[in-house]
């Protein structure tokens, strides 16, 4: 009986511990930052503030980043001045060599700034003790400055994606 209860605590420390690392990220004041692109001009959060922000860290050896950015990319002329795309890539491992070539290939015209992983360990709260990470990684931010939504790799769709970001913006929260 004692093992019974040990297992159906453990299950359930375990169940938790997955709740902090899915939607735990949303519902919560977008973290500031100012991070460089490769000409070196800096992009700052505020910079995006009355508009929706869509901030998507990025692996460039990813084929469902790279589809995520094509998808972003596509929709950008869509939503004109209610929305706007940022990639972010944490270096290392990713360097100006392979955020060129992401960028050439993939064809965005989005900034693609670099992080060192500050702004990446805000954004997915992670600590020494749980450092996961994970990428592609789409962030909604409303026009006040709140993550009101956050998708992950395994949780992006392409196919519903799109009208589920086209619903969001248009509802203007």
């Amino acid at each position: 009986m004692k093992k019974l209860a040990l297992a159906a605590c453990l299950a359930a420390l375990l169940f938790a511990a997955q709740g902090v690392s899915g939607q735990a990220l949303s519902g919560r004041r977008a973290p500031g930052f100012s991070l460089p692109d490769s000409a070196f001009a800096q992009h700052d959060l505020y910079d995006y503030r009355g508009r929706w922000l869509l901030l998507v860290f990025v692996k460039t050896d990813s084929a469902n980043s790279r589809a995520l950015s094509q998808l972003l990319e596509s929709k950008k002329a869509q939503w004109g001045a209610k929305a706007a795309v940022l990639s972010v890539a944490v270096t290392p491992p990713d360097n100006q060599a392979t955020i060129a070539k992401y960028a050439a290939d993939t064809r965005i015209t989005t900034p693609l700034v670099f992080d060192q992983g500050q702004a990446a360990a805000s954004y997915f709260k992670a600590t020494p003790t749980r450092p996961n990470i994970t990428m592609p990684h789409l962030f909604a931010i409303s026009p006040q400055g709140m993550i009101v939504r956050d998708w992950t790799e395994l949780q992006v769709g392409l196919k519903t994606l799109g009208a589920e970001l086209d619903a969001l913006i248009a509802a203007g929260k």
